[in-house]
């Protein structure tokens, strides 16, 4: 064993009780069974699976847990396949799931995964009611019926009944999601304390069944991850997968250029740009789900005028930063379901139009324009394009101000309702069309004691039950054609009425050394995935 790979393999012994000393050294190159990555993780919350919710928690869960079903990393387009669950059935009144569990699979722990560990684990994420529990309490489970709804039969067969019939895609889709992972409920419960299903613990460990287990966390830092040999898809190529939290660009390609790491994440288009031909280096590209906007609070008197929110959508050089600062990176979209999926609006009714916007703010008595405080993430594409923003605002008249923190501080304003503008990004939950519109177009109890946090629509205070009336119908839709059509309208809708101003679309720009191969971003339906990755 040479000097360098001696060195990683001490860190990561290391690792399971902190994170190595020699992970913040830079190295000519990594080791060929270890992959480092440059990523912004400031986001992370939690690790518990019940409570993730944001991009880099989504991104470690999908490799430290399984769900029921999954996906295919190499082929994201053909849909959902058996995960720990290697079958299932469907009575013939739609509302009963029954899935045969996958054996001889264990978890990290050695302890083997069972039906039992199913049902808990979604029976947790029910109790628990964290943010994300609602891609779950949507089917009719409550703390109170959760058990009886859920439930292991023997330890081989897991039983869910739905309150009444759905589109079995849009079921099984909801099941791909981080919350729906699988817990180690012997390992879980051995740490629990004061009846929380052992929450505390798990929102900085792991049991899980997945690719890797993690081995150490320094939130804001970094992240290291220990391959599973035993992992029923196949033992990964990566023994180790190395995370740092590196949030500028200019940085990332640096260390991508000399070697030090194996993947950058969040690199401009200048610095794509400046990578090209570079020798070692390539670059990959994903159309990904991920939604850029900003949004109004309704419970801010000036931003609840429609003709004010109108004239925020004419406040927007969409194509302009589509083709600077953030070219080859975004694409323009005005809708919120990213393209690629069923019922996607590629109408685009917006356009910079400075003196339409004054004309609008006139109308709605505000000619002078007022003050207003845009809450956004301590990110350089945000922050370029809030700086972009800002400009234009001050054209009419608006001055607005910047809010600027980690993704967790301005994520926890966002969901108390504390922000008057936010602007930053949303991704799909799982790969059906409701995942959006349950967020953005459906807010059944608009009340702050409702404390909805994972819908957006609530987050604004945008009080809209007529449009809800029509998203709870389109969910229920089994003819494919017309549920698409439903989604087409209520988007256009949302277009005109709402308090959002959907901007972009991400395109994921990866920078990988040119000896890495399968490392699959997710595209518009997952998350990235690591035990894919070979040198």
């Amino acid at each position: 064993m040479n000097a360098l790979a001696k060195s990683f393999a001490v860190a990561a012994l290391a690792a399971s009780v902190a994170l190595p000393a020699t992970f913040e050294q830079s190295f000519a190159a990594t080791p060929a069974d270890t992959l480092v990555v440059a990523n912004r993780i400031d986001d992370i919350v939690s690790l518990d699976p019940a409570e993730i919710f944001e991009f880099a928690g989504g991104d470690l869960a999908n490799n430290v847990y399984d769900t029921l079903v999954n996906f295919n990393p190499a082929d994201l387009t053909s849909g959902y396949k058996p995960g720990l669950a290697e079958s299932w059935t469907v009575s013939a009144d739609g509302k009963t799931y029954t899935f045969k569990m996958r054996a001889g699979v264990k978890f990290h722990s050695g302890n083997p995964v069972t039906a039992n560990d199913a049902a808990f684990s979604l029976q947790r994420a029910v109790i628990l009611n964290k943010t994300p529990s609602f891609i779950l309490t949507q089917f009719g489970f409550t703390a109170d019926n959760v058990k009886d709804k859920i439930k292991a039969t023997d330890d081989m067969t897991l039983v869910m009944e739905t309150d009444k019939k759905y589109a079995t895609s849009f079921v099984l889709n909801c099941l791909s999601a981080t919350i729906g992972s699988i817990v180690d409920m012997k390992l879980a419960m051995e740490h629990e304390t004061d009846g929380d299903m052992g929450y505390e613990w798990l929102k900085t460990h792991s049991a899980g069944s997945g690719a890797y287990s993690l081995r150490g966390w320094k939130p804001n830092e970094n992240y290291v991850l220990e391959a599973n040999g035993d992992y029923w898809q196949g033992a990964p190529a990566m023994k180790r997968v190395f995370m740092r939290h590196i949030p500028e660009s200019a940085t990332q390609r640096l260390l991508l250029e000399k070697g030090d790491i194996d993947a950058a994440r969040n690199l401009s288009p200048d610095d794509i740009a400046g990578i090209a031909g570079s020798d070692g280096v390539k670059v990959e590209e994903d159309l990904r789900g991920r939604i850029m906007y900003f949004s109004l609070n309704q419970d801010v008197p000036v931003l609840a005028k429609p003709k004010v929110q109108e004239a925020f959508k004419y406040l927007v050089d969409y194509e302009g930063m589509a083709n600077t600062f953030l070219r080859g990176q975004y694409t323009v979209h005005q809708a919120f379901l990213p393209l690629t999926y069923l019922g996607e609006l590629k109408d685009k009714p917006y356009k910079l139009d400075v003196e339409k916007a004054k004309a609008l703010l006139a109308e709605a008595g505000e000619a002078d324009g007022f003050e207003v405080k845009i809450f956004v993430r301590n990110a350089q594409e945000r922050l370029e394009i809030a700086q972009s923003l800002q400009n234009i605002f001050a054209k009419v008249g608006i001055k607005a101000t910047l809010e600027v923190g980690t993704g967790k501080q301005i994520l926890g304003a966002y969901r108390a309702r504390k922000h008057e503008i936010y602007l930053g990004a949303w991704g799909p939950d799982y790969p059906d069309p409701h995942t959006n519109a349950d967020t953005f177009a459906h807010n059944p109890d608009n009340a702050f004691e409702a404390k909805n946090t994972g819908k957006l629509a609530w987050r604004n205070a945008w009080d809209i039950p007529a449009m809800t009336k029509e998203t709870e119908a389109a969910v229920q839709e089994s003819d494919r054609g017309t549920r698409a059509e439903m989604y087409r309208k209520i988007q256009a809708e949302h277009q005109k009425t709402s308090p959002f101003v959907i901007m972009l679309q991400k395109i994921e720009q990866t920078g990988l050394r040119k000896n890495v191969t399968g490392f699959y971003t997710g595209s518009a339906v997952s998350n990235v995935y690591y035990w894919t990755v070979k040198k």
